[in-house]
């Protein structure tokens, strides 16, 4: 009954992966890239969470999931600042339109 469940979990976390890479390769808009981003993290947390509880990581794979949704914040604060500092210039969030931050 336990690998029934942990199977599921599993797959709640592979279908969130695959969404967030779907997601962050299709978009354009900078936003809807940074979204992909949190849903890919989210489903590896799934996975981390799902796997202290079924599996032999105890506490480690919660500790870790926290670590991980620290990760994210700090992560969408700095980008959504990047972004907004974009939009300012270029009144756009475009990613094609970046190409002048490069070098």
């Amino acid at each position: 009954m336990e690998d029934q469940n942990l199977i599921k979990f599993l797959a709640v976390g592979a279908v969130l992966f695959v969404c967030g890479v779907l997601c962050m390769t299709t978009k354009r808009n900078a936003i809807g890239i940074l979204m992909g981003v949190e849903l890919v993290l989210n489903g590896a947390n799934i996975n981390l969470v799902a796997f202290s509880q079924y599996g032999t990581l105890g506490l480690d794979g919660q500790v870790m999931s926290l670590f991980v949704i620290v990760l994210a914040a700090a992560e969408a604060a700095v980008a959504l600042a990047i972004v907004l500092s974009f939009y300012n210039n270029h009144r756009t969030v475009d990613v094609d339109q970046a190409t002048e931050l490069s070098g």
